[in-house]
């Protein structure tokens, strides 16, 4: 989806860049995700793993936008511009929109998710959310 498309959807809506925003949002991703790396994942929680793991996806969408100047009005914006990062895994992002259908049904129709999409989630993390943060902390030193 396109700058264009996203504008005339709704979905952003331009803003003045705001490094502060991005930062702080940065901080709140990795803060999270330092503490779901802490949980065993199980059955019981698998959902929650995968709910905090995809929030703090989500989060690094929105800091990427804040930095071009933008603000989001939902998560498919925020994901789709993560799949624009050039990473060293770039082909996994994109699993990003499958993650969100996911949540979503989680979120709005109360499904449980299975362990193993858990521990996918988390592997994903490990592989680009991981390397998504370090690049925009780059971009935005503390």
């Amino acid at each position: 989806m396109g700058l264009k498309f996203l504008e005339s959807m709704s979905k952003i809506r331009k803003r003045s860049p705001d490094k502060a925003r991005a930062r702080s949002l940065m901080a709140a991703s990795e803060k999270t995700m330092r503490n779901v790396l802490k949980m065993q994942v199980s059955d019981e929680t698998a959902t929650i793993i995968f709910r905090e793991t995809y929030e703090s996806i989500r989060q690094l969408g929105d800091a990427r936008w804040w930095l071009l100047g933008y603000e989001t009005n939902d998560h498919e914006a925020s994901m789709e511009i993560l799949k624009e990062e050039r990473i060293t895994h770039s082909a996994r992002l994109e699993k990003l929109g499958r993650f969100r259908t996911i949540r979503n049904k989680a979120n709005y129709l109360g499904e449980d998710i299975p362990k193993a999409v858990a521990e996918e989630i988390l592997q994903f993390w490990n592989e680009c959310g991981k390397e998504i943060l370090g690049k925009l902390k780059k971009e935005v030193p503390s």
